[in-house]
């Protein structure tokens, strides 16, 4: 996750209220979801950006993971995101975002 996302998370977390934020991922593989899920809970793992040291706990999902498919409108989800489906591993991009959930999400 770049610097500035990393500061616009922040500054939403500290505006709403963390427990009032979900964060919703798109990348192609799961240890690249891992480390920005990571990044928005535990914090910054490369010890470079904003959220070094910040452990805001967030919800973080991944945007094909069931949770946050069933939200999309069905025309727009295979519009926009299920050629992309096709080609992720989504079970590993599943898998991930699950534990970086279980081991530091707050809320």
């Amino acid at each position: 996750m770049d610097l500035e996302n990393q500061k616009r998370v922040k500054e939403f977390a500290e505006e709403y209220g963390a427990e009032n934020i979900v964060v919703v991922l798109g990348a192609a593989e799961g240890e690249a979801a891992g480390l920005a899920a990571e990044t928005v809970t535990a914090g910054d793992p490369t010890f470079a950006g904003p959220l070094t040291g910040v452990q805001l706990g967030l919800k973080v999902y991944h945007v094909c993971e069931p949770e946050i498919k069933e939200e999309i409108d069905e025309a727009v989800y295979d519009e926009q995101i299920s050629m992309m489906e096709m080609v992720l591993d989504i079970d590993d991009i599943v898998a991930e975002m699950s534990s970086i959930r279980e081991q530091y999400t707050k809320y």
